[in-house]
């Protein structure tokens, strides 16, 4: 069996998983409605209602980009500012995508320790400036796994969010890796959002394994009136958005989602346990859900390289970030592993 060299560069790099994949097989027929108006979407809000033990408002887009620029968008108006962590995708890379949306807000970025939002940089934007010649602030962005691969705990969640609700502003999740997060967490999704104080998040799925599009998830319904008009305007309505859908509906239907979550998790920490052993590598992270974050000697990842091996080194942080997915496999490590021993 050949060693797959970008086992660990991203979990997107990997395809699409069987499970999503037969599905959307499945929908590959005609005579089907479009524009959401066909079984697969409207199982998957379905299914997604039953996931979150409650009826919420569902609205499917291409990617995270849009998922996290059009919710966010929901939540304040041009003159409004957000508060994020400093790390957070939407602050170094969405490409002003959240402020483009709403029409020229502010991203307001606070440090804290793992890529954590914290109460008490909450607490010191907010405060910092109340003028009218400075943004107002109106909601906060979690995310949930955080860049650098660590989970928020349902007490830290509804610590800020309780913090958020002081300063009457609104809370979004950013769940690319929401499901890793809730694998790690070993807890109901419900308790780990809306339960915890989320008012609403960017669902993904496509590193987990559907191949595109994203959902964005409305536990407040108020906010998400007129969405399906920001959508639109966005140009993020499919046509055929059964193909959006139906990878959804493979992966929820038989909680085959929280396994596959699992499973990445598991291999992450298989990685970890292999790298501890050796010599002159440095674990920086804890390693909560799919990712690794390790420092090389500055030779190494040139040595890596020449050996066909593919990985992201992190000019923001100058370490190196190794992402297990659905597709990753333990003879992947172990090779890539004895490659590093080698360099």
């Amino acid at each position: 069996m050949s060693i797959d060299h970008y086992a660990f560069a991203s979990d997107n790099t990997s395809g699409i998983c069987p499970e999503a994949w037969a599905t959307i097989e499945e929908a590959n027929t005609a005579g089907v409605g479009s524009y959401g108006a066909d079984p697969y979407t409207e199982e998957a809000c379905q299914l997604l209602c039953t996931l979150f033990e409650r009826e919420v408002d569902v609205y499917f887009v291409f990617n995270g980009t849009a998922a996290n620029s059009l919710s966010l968008s929901a939540l304040y108006k041009s003159y409004h500012a957000i508060i994020a962590h400093e790390k957070s995708h939407i602050h170094t890379d969405e490409c002003g995508g959240p402020e483009h949306f709403t029409g020229g807000s502010k991203i307001l970025p606070c440090s804290g320790k793992h890529a954590k939002l914290t109460t008490a940089e909450i607490d010191r934007v907010v405060t910092n400036r109340r003028d009218l010649h400075f943004p107002k602030p109106k909601a906060i962005s979690i995310t949930q796994c955080t860049e650098f691969g660590t989970t928020y705990s349902v007490d830290e969640l509804r610590t800020l969010t309780e913090c958020a609700r002081s300063h009457r502003l609104h809370v979004h999740l950013d769940g690319a890796r929401f499901s890793n997060a809730v694998a790690s967490l070993g807890v109901s999704p419900a308790e780990t959002t809306w339960k915890a104080g989320v008012d609403v998040m960017s669902f993904g799925l496509t590193k987990l394994g559907v191949g595109v599009g994203e959902a964005v998830v409305f536990f407040d319904r108020d906010l998400a009136e007129e969405f399906d008009y920001r959508c639109k305007q966005a140009g993020q309505l499919a046509s055929k958005m059964r193909f959006l859908t139906a990878g959804w509906c493979g992966l929820l239907r038989n909680d085959a989602w929280i396994e596959i979550a699992r499973r990445a998790n598991a291999h992450a920490q298989i990685l970890r346990e292999q790298l501890s052993d050796v010599p002159g590598v440095d674990l920086l992270f804890p390693t909560q859900a799919n990712a690794v974050f390790a420092r090389f000697p500055q030779q190494v990842n040139a040595a890596m390289a020449s050996k066909g091996w593919h990985y992201y080194e992190l000019a923001g942080i100058g370490d190196s970030r190794l992402m297990c997915s659905w597709a990753t496999r333990k003879e992947d490590i172990f090779a890539f592993v004895n490659d590093l021993r080698q360099c």
